[in-house]
Parts: C-alpha cells; sequence; structure tokens
C-alpha cells in the first residue's frame, strides 16, 4: 500500500506542490510510515502578534508542507484547517486544488486578531473529528483513521489549565498533537509547551499524544526535509503506544 494520493494526481490538481510531496514521501519512508494512513488537521495561531507570518507568507507555506504531507496520508486531498485566537475564527478546509493564496482568502474574511485559547481550537479539531469518525462508522462500519495534528502558535496559551486538560480529554482519542513553535526560540512563551510535552505518562494521561519543536523566527527558512522528520518524528511511538492501548485499531485491523 503506497501512498494514498498518487503523484499524477498531485501532479494534474497541485503541480507547485510536487517537491514537497516527494519531500513528504521520503521523510515517511525514513520514519516506517509508507503506507500508513491517517486524517491530517491543521490549527493556526491568528493572534496579533502572529501579523508578519501572515504577511510574509510563513503560514501559507507552512500549509502547503502540511498538504504535502497530507497527500500521502489521506486520499481526500484536504486539510480540514482551524484558525484560532481569543476564540475560533475559522473552521475551513485548504486542499490540493484550491491552495494557491488560500491563507490570505480565509483571513481577509476574518475579524480582529485576538490572543491565544489553546484548548477552544483543540475543542475544535476533536468536534470536527469525532463527527468525521461517526460519519465513516455510518458509511462502512470501519474503523477510523488515526490523526496526525500540526498545531502552530507564536506564544503560550491564555489559560494554560485548560489547554492542559484538553490535551489530556484527547489522549484518549485517536489524535496526535504536533506542536510548532514560530518565533523567538528562547522566549519564555514556549516554556508551557515544552512542560505539556512532557505530561506524565499515564499518571496525566493514558499515552504521549504531543510533540513540540520550534521552527525558529524564519519559519519558511527551515528545509523541507528537515521541517516533515520534525512533523513526523514522533508520531511512529505515539502510534504504536496508541495500539498497545486500544486507542487506535492495530494494523489492518
Amino acid at each position: 500500500m503506497g501512498s494514498a494520493i498518487g503523484l499524477r494526481k498531485v501532479e494534474d490538481s497541485a503541480p507547485a506542490l510536487v517537491s514537497l510531496y516527494k519531500s513528504a514521501g521520503a521523510t515517511l519512508r525514513r520514519h516506517g510510515l509508507d503506507g500508513a494512513r491517517a486524517a491530517v488537521y491543521l490549527v493556526v495561531d491568528y493572534s496579533g502578534s502572529m501579523r508578519p507570518y501572515y504577511k510574509d507568507g510563513s503560514v501559507q507555506a507552512l500549509a502547503d508542507r502540511v498538504l504535502g504531507l497530507s497527500a500521502h496520508l489521506d486520499d481526500d486531498g484536504i486539510v480540514p484547517t482551524v484558525f484560532f485566537s481569543t476564540d475560533v475564527d475559522a473552521v475551513t478546509d485548504i486542499s490540493l486544488d484550491h491552495h494557491h493564496g488560500r491563507v490570505d482568502e480565509i483571513v481577509a474574511g476574518l475579524g480582529h486578531m485576538g490572543k491565544t485559547s489553546y484548548h477552544l481550537a483543540m475543542d475544535a479539531v476533536i468536534d470536527h473529528y469525532v463527527e468525521r469518525a461517526d460519519r465513516a462508522d455510518r458509511a462502512d462500519g470501519g474503523s477510523t483513521a488515526p490523526a496526525l495534528v500540526v498545531f502552530q502558535t507564536d506564544g503560550g496559551p491564555v489559560n494554560k489549565l485548560a489547554a492542559e486538560r484538553y490535551l489530556c480529554k484527547a489522549a484518549k482519542l485517536p489524535l496526535f498533537w504536533q506542536f510548532v513553535g514560530f518565533g523567538d526560540p528562547a522566549s519564555k512563551q514556549f516554556d508551557y509547551l515544552r512542560r505539556l510535552d512532557e505530561l506524565a505518562v499515564p499518571a496525566r494521561r493514558p499515552v504521549d499524544n504531543a510533540g513540540f519543536f520550534h521552527a525558529g523566527e524564519d519559519p519558511s527558512a527551515v528545509p523541507d526535509d528537515e521541517l516533515y522528520d520534525r512533523l513526523v518524528g514522533e508520531f511512529p511511538a505515539w502510534l504504536a503506544a496508541a495500539r498497545d492501548a486500544g486507542i487506535v485499531a492495530p494494523a489492518g485491523g
């Protein structure tokens, strides 16, 4: 079983993403994930301090890279995307055949850039995933694919306890949260995410369902293979632990 979407379809629907698709495929093979299936989500920070990263194209570049990865793992060519700040600003899609300029298009319809309510964004992803799983169960009764959630932010949450509570709640679901920091790596803003990444197992959550890495002040300059390596590096260990815990169906099951 190879990629969910073949190279030819990517060439036809999103030629600008072909190199990303190839780089993502090479990374998945290195991590033993060739042929793996997973829903892929993108969560992006729409707080006021993110303005430069929207203006310089860093958010669009991340969306394109996530699409290149998703094409290997999910066959619909669509990445459900949550924009969040003080509230959830949008729950929408970015797709292979409609990715160019899509971030600017979405942001043009959003309001004031607020603060960072992680837990509300996490709740929106959980709701979307559960609804999708229910539809899949009704359609064919099959097991639902696990999900990789790429959660980008440039600062800590306004409510730390709520974010921690939602991460622990989500640990019982087939969701892995890969947090990605934009900005100064030395900023104390990211201390919380480092602690969140290290929450005790099983005292606080049944499996380690989160990872964190920092993409720096110029995220678009991170080489594609390095970014993909960081995006999926912890995913195989989580998959194994989640299968052992009965959170994810056994391979082939």
